[in-house]
């Protein structure tokens, strides 16, 4: 079976579509050598699962090693009439609103980003629909536990599967990538987090900073001994309140410095982030988990308000020292697209935290166990197969796009993931009537967080592997269709039915949210039934 007849160039959140046929003879040859640098199989939920570890400029898997441009063997890529004209359907559905683009890779850089969806969840229970500018809808989906397999070490493990829609000819594919499980906090390596508390006037609204100090003392006690922490204050001005602190036998200097946090004035969330990168850097520990942790609800007024150019003053450090940035979300005014950028800029990612709950499941459940991190520069990409595939598209990760033929360019950028992650990406594939094969190969990329050696794994998927209908499906890829369903309703106000083909509307949606929170038991689900209920009353 060919696995790996693709073009580069695919950027997500664009639609692809088949120019190929004068390509065929190079690309089979291409994916003769693409094979051959396959080792090991496993399963992997419906797909199955390769892996390679490798040097990095190994080229042939997935994507053949030419230059991304739109012209490859004398045939130029002018973008003509998609196939669902060519079918002989009509047009005007939602899967025909984006004009198709002439590839069939699909390149993005890793993120565990779930922001977007807890601040969505919270303007919705506060009576409001979101901006449709603040919905990612990837955030949406890696905000809800994965089944996936998961791998011994370092590393991804790789699943594909997919299901049928109700809408003609089109899937819902996923392609999951998981981590190791969590060691417990006994064996993960020891943790220097900073802590840029945001002390300036909108802060003192209730559920902001009051919620940060709360939760940072709940951390504090759960923390170990040999792990330290240092606070940074920001407001007009940034201020080193505690420098790096071992928590053995000075616990109580950490929550006497957190109880005296109060509230002042402006924003100035650039002074913040610099200052807390040079704190840091001052208390660097080799061998352990070097940390910026960002507390604020991101509303900068004062000083340096561009994530870009607060982001190269403590390029450095970054650089240098390997220190990751992770932003917390506060408020019901939240400068989501700021916190955003200096998160996925930062070798981070971010969350929103509401309310005790969700402060709890932040501070104290997960931050002092995915301390460490099992990847860098991870890179996601998807090749699909054009004998089976008429069009695609990825659903979200718009800000993490990656050029086709930087995928094996250690070099460029990826995201940094810690143990216990999954990520998700789902796409909208349309399968050409009567299709039968292989329809797509996805591929993870990173180096290892210690001795940066690249790594590869990839997983695939066949036609027949498809659930004839996205009920048949698992339950939790069931929860993943309908977060990315509500996702695309939120930021298609216009349009009940949003833009991906399949989405039943928010009432269809609320009610399947139901079932499973039933039928799965689990309460983040409630709460994502809970919030399409809160949108569908708006209607």
């Amino acid at each position: 079976m060919e696995t790996n007849r693709t073009r580069p160039g695919e950027l997500p959140g664009e639609w692809s579509h088949h120019r190929t046929r004068r390509l065929r003879t190079t690309l089979l040859a291409l994916t003769a050598a693409g094979g051959l640098l396959l080792t090991g199989c496993g399963a992997g939920g419906d797909g199955s699962n390769s892996s390679n570890s490798d040097a990095s400029n190994r080229t042939g898997f997935p994507a053949p090693a030419v230059p991304s441009g739109g012209e490859q063997n004398g045939e130029q890529n002018d973008g003509q009439s998609s196939d669902a004209d060519q079918d002989g359907e009509q047009t005007g559905t939602p899967a025909d609103k984006i004009a198709p683009s002439p590839d069939y890779l699909s390149t993005f850089a890793l993120d565990v980003d779930t922001a977007s969806y807890g601040y969505a969840r919270r303007t919705l229970a506060d009576g409001e629909r979101p901006d449709p500018s603040t919905i990612r809808p990837e955030e949406f989906v890696n905000s809800f536990r994965q089944d996936y397999d998961r791998p011994d070490g370092n590393g991804f493990t790789v699943t594909v599967d997919g299901a049928r829609t109700d809408s003609s000819n089109w899937s819902l594919v996923r392609v999951g990538l998981a981590t190791r499980t969590a060691d417990s906090t006994d064996e993960r390596p020891p943790a220097a987090l900073t802590f840029v508390i945001d002390v300036s006037g909108s802060m003192a609204e209730t559920g902001r900073l009051d919620l940060a100090k709360k939760s940072l003392d709940e951390m504090t006690d759960r923390l170990r001994d040999d792990d330290s922490v240092a606070l940074v204050t920001f407001s007009d001005e940034a201020e080193t309140v505690l420098p790096m602190t071992r928590l053995d036998g000075h616990r109580g200097q950490v929550h006497d410095a957190i109880d005296e946090l109060e509230t002042q004035s402006s924003t100035n969330l650039g002074a913040g982030v610099e200052t807390g990168y040079a704190t840091a850097t001052e208390g660097l520990r080799k061998g352990a988990t070097n940390r910026v942790v960002v507390i604020s609800d991101a509303l900068a007024n004062t000083g340096d308000t561009s994530a870009d150019s607060i982001l190269e003053r403590i390029a450095d450090e970054r650089r240098d020292h390997g220190i990751t940035l992770f932003g917390v979300g506060v408020g019901s005014d939240y400068g989501d697209a700021l916190m955003e950028k200096l998160a996925d800029k930062g070798d981070g990612h971010t969350a929103y935290v509401a309310n005790d709950a969700d402060a709890r499941k932040v501070f104290v459940d997960q931050l002092p166990q995915n301390i460490d991190l099992t990847t860098r520069d991870a890179k996601a990409q998807v090749a699909f197969d054009p004998e089976t595939v008429a069009q695609f598209r990825l659903i979200g990760y718009e800000d993490r796009k990656v050029a086709d033929d930087d995928f094996r360019d250690d070099t460029v950028d990826g995201g940094e993931i810690g143990p216990g992650h999954t990520v998700t990406a789902l796409y909208a594939v349309k399968t050409r009537p009567g299709a039968d094969g292989h329809l797509a190969t996805a591929s993870v990329r990173w180096l290892d967080p210690n001795t940066r050696a690249p790594h590869e794994e990839s997983g695939q998927l066949e036609t027949d592997a498809l659930h004839d209908s996205l009920s048949s499906a698992s339950p939790r890829f069931q929860v993943t269709t309908v977060a990315a369903y509500f996702a695309d309703t939120l930021r298609s106000p216009e349009d009940n039915e949003g833009t991906l083909p399949g989405n039943p509307g928010l009432d269809e949606l609320a009610s399947r949210a139901h079932t499973l929170a039933k039928k799965t038991e689990d309460a983040d689900v409630r709460q994502l039934a809970e919030a399409i209920d809160e949108a569908s009353r708006m209607n």
